[in-house]
């Protein structure tokens, strides 16, 4: 790894004793640079409960066969003039930091060891692994049968796959049950809409059967030919069909299994850990729903596991003569219960583990003769080994005051060994074998960091801020132990804080770049996520979305209370609905940052949630509402970014999108900062960087998205006026 130099730290925390701030004031403001695009204002009047609405930047959506049609017609090149023309003055405006992004660039690129490999694991009579050879952005996907001595067959090499592609993604590897037919999603425009192949594993040969418009994953029917996958909707991209397909028969002659018709939900279609039953899974933000159908009968009819009910939500795993079904039934926090296999009905469940106030059941690993149980309280994760012949239990003990641990890949049922992952701030990812008889442990492997790190050069804390209604809301922060505390301090706060998606305290080796440059990093464990259990979650949705914005300015205040940071020092950062936390805190309170980095942000909530015809959009209205009814409408429209730009002072702004992007689409960011640039006073700097060719991940390959990483660091760097030479 490489390391900053003392020199260079001690002048940092020299030119932060002689008041910094006051030059990055002095220095990066806006109208030290030319004058940013202009672009087009076009009112579209959108009228909803008597509510009128305009929006002088509507025209800038775009279709995909606009994006991909040549030449382009005349609304999609003045769409492209203006993203081109926003890069090309994002670019001027970070011209001085062409060399600290390629050295950033680098630095985080050379702590990755290059040619690795994933810790193997045993399926069906083959080791099954992945590999990075050195210089190479994408990873090759093999297999060794027996032993890992034997001969490696390369199942996928995506590095040649790829190639003429501007943007590459393999997903869904299925091997067929008799080990000789690997199938296969791809996405080469970055829409997330896979194509899946199937590959002869003995000859090498692709086979004619080519699977359109689909997820990428699928299951197979233990008769080797029955493949079981699921389709889109080409317009709004929900997945909404499942179709049985018979190699070697003509896709268009596939038969429908399943049709999903309600558009808030979403399905999917798997395989059960013990090979018995195909699964058709089908849920909303609410409700559950499986349909299932045993895997040595492929033309037989699914069957309903139980019927679907308004609220019920559920998972479930097979073992033996019965299932494990995780539910949330009488149990808000979940609870473990078990049917019989032929009597999978509600009323047949019978409570294993009980529900509990403070603890969130995730999900379960089971074994022949242990049951694993992935459990979250008080904003971390615990794993409980219960033996299920005796019915004794222990938990795997941590030792660092914030950290994750979560299952790993466990295919067999018949072993007494757990793999689970573990990693913290400072702790690299490891993957350890844990023997559930004996208690002992095996690091198997440990992320290398390329020239070294040492996890005692930093600091982690966890603590708890109190937000204005009186809740404890989590926070971890990480830091190098040289790094002192003080109002001239650089702190970068980041949240996500939706879907009850938990924000958890990974390693990450890029992070490096900024704490050895004397940031602190902090996550807002904020309301919304899942941290504190599902209560927690259900505080940051519909009508009670803006905890999450309030508990997020509240964490701010508590750091630089605390004196970890001031708002001359302080930056915010989130992506996708983080992205639309990072717009509603702009507005909301945009004097208590210096600078926010918004990626693909979901920002225009009303535009969005009224068209059924965008992605996620139907999904989505028990998560923020649906905005035809009047008091969801008024509530989004009351925190709505783009809604809520008015004239004042915004901080210093990045905010990143792609144009293939189907989860967010560019024109809400692009529309955003038009309407910001329009709107806002001061003096501030506001950059859109689109990825002309990449969607909502941004771009594709291994290191290639390591060049977004260093814009977005320079940017901060640049505004603590800490560009290198």
């Amino acid at each position: 790894m490489k390391r900053i130099h003392l020199l260079f730290l001690s002048l940092f925390f020299a030119f932060q004793s002689i008041n910094a701030q006051d030059v990055v004031q002095s220095e990066v403001s806006a109208s030290n640079y030319p004058q940013p695009p202009d672009v087009l204002q076009k009112d579209s009047v959108l009228v909803a409960h008597g509510h009128t609405r305009k929006d002088p930047y509507f025209w800038m959506r775009l279709t995909d066969e606009q994006k991909l049609e040549t030449p382009p017609d005349e609304q999609t090149q003045r769409v492209l003039d203006y993203l081109n023309a926003e890069n090309e003055y994002t670019q001027t405006v970070m011209a001085d930091t062409e060399d600290l992004q390629e050295k950033l660039y680098k630095e985080i690129v050379g702590r990755i060891k290059q040619t690795d490999e994933s810790v193997p694991y045993f399926k069906n009579g083959y080791w099954y692994y992945t590999r990075y050879e050195e210089g190479k952005e994408y990873p090759i996907y093999a297999r060794k049968k027996g032993t890992m001595d034997a001969k490696e067959e390369i199942l996928i090499n995506a590095n040649e796959r790829a190639a003429g592609h501007d943007y590459y993604n393999v997903t869904g590897l299925e091997v067929s049950p008799d080990n000789k037919i690997l199938a296969f999603g791809e996405d080469t425009l970055s829409r997330r809409v896979y194509h899946i192949q199937f590959l002869n594993l003995e000859t090498g040969e692709l086979l004619d059967d080519k699977l359109e418009n689909t997820t990428g994953g699928g299951a197979w029917a233990n008769d080797n030919k029955t493949f079981f996958y699921t389709t889109k909707n080409k317009v709004s991209l929900l997945s909404e069909k499942i179709y049985r397909h018979t190699l070697g028969e003509d896709h268009a002659e596939d038969e429908l299994v399943y049709h999903e018709k309600d558009p808030s939900f979403y399905i999917g279609v798997g395989k059960s850990k013990s090979d018995e039953y195909i699964m058709i899974f089908t849920g909303s933000t609410l409700t559950s729903d499986y349909h299932i159908l045993k895997a040595d009968d492929p033309n037989g009819d699914f069957k309903q596991f139980t019927p679907r009910e308004e609220g019920l939500e559920y998972s479930i795993d097979h073992y033996e003569d019965k299932f494990y079904v995780v539910t949330n039934l009488d149990a808000k926090n979940f609870r473990l219960m078990e049917t019989p296999e032929g009597a999978t009905a509600k009323q047949n469940w019978k409570e294993v583990i009980p529900h509990r106030e403070n603890v969130l059941l995730q999900g379960i690993e089971v074994f022949d003769n242990y049951l694993v149980v992935n459990e979250r309280g008080n904003a971390l994760t615990h794993l409980r080994i219960i033996d299920q012949k005796t019915g004794e239990e222990h938990y795997l003990e941590f030792e660092e005051p914030a950290y994750v641990a979560f299952l790993s890949v466990n295919p067999e049922f018949n072993t007494n060994k757990l793999r689970y992952m573990y990693s913290s701030f400072t702790t690299p990812i490891s993957t350890i074998e844990y023997n559930m008889e004996t208690g002992e442990k095996d690091i198997l492997k440990v992320q290398e960091v390329v020239g070294g790190h040492d996890p005692s050069d930093y600091v982690t804390e966890r603590f708890f801020a109190e937000a204005r209604d009186g809740v404890k809301v989590p926070v971890t922060v990480v830091y190098k132990k040289t790094t002192e505390k003080s109002a001239d301090t650089p702190l970068l706060l980041y949240a996500y804080g939706s879907y009850g998606s938990s924000t958890d305290p990974y390693f990450n080796s890029a992070r490096l770049s900024l704490l050895d440059r004397g940031f602190i990093f902090a996550t807002a464990h904020v309301r919304g996520g899942q941290e504190m259990g599902r209560e927690w979650y259900e505080e940051g949705k519909m009508f009670k979305k803006k905890n999450t914005f309030n508990d997020f300015i509240d964490v701010a205040d508590h750091l630089i209370k605390n004196n970890y940071t001031s708002a001359d020092h302080l930056y915010a950062q989130g992506g996708s609905a983080g992205g639309l936390l990072m717009g509603a805190v702009a507005n909301m309170a945009p004097e208590k940052f210096n600078g926010i980095i918004a990626g693909v942000p979901f920002v225009d909530v009303i535009s969005t949630m009224m068209d059924e015809t965008i992605p996620l959009t139907t999904n989505e209205f028990d998560e923020w509402g649906n905005p035809k009814n009047k008091a969801s409408y008024d509530y989004m429209l009351s925190y709505s970014p783009y809604d809520n730009v008015t004239e004042k002072e915004y901080p210093h702004m990045l905010v990143t999108t792609g144009l293939f992007d189907s989860q967010v689409q560019y024109w809400e960011p692009a529309k955003w900062v038009a309407k910001l640039r329009d709107k806002k006073t001061g003096d501030s700097l506001l950059l859109l960087d689109t990825n002309m060719e990449a969607g909502h991940g941004g771009a594709s390959g291994r290191f290639e998205r390591f060049k977004e990483v260093a814009l977005e660091y320079a940017f901060l760097l640049k505004l603590e006026g800490m560009v290198e030479n």
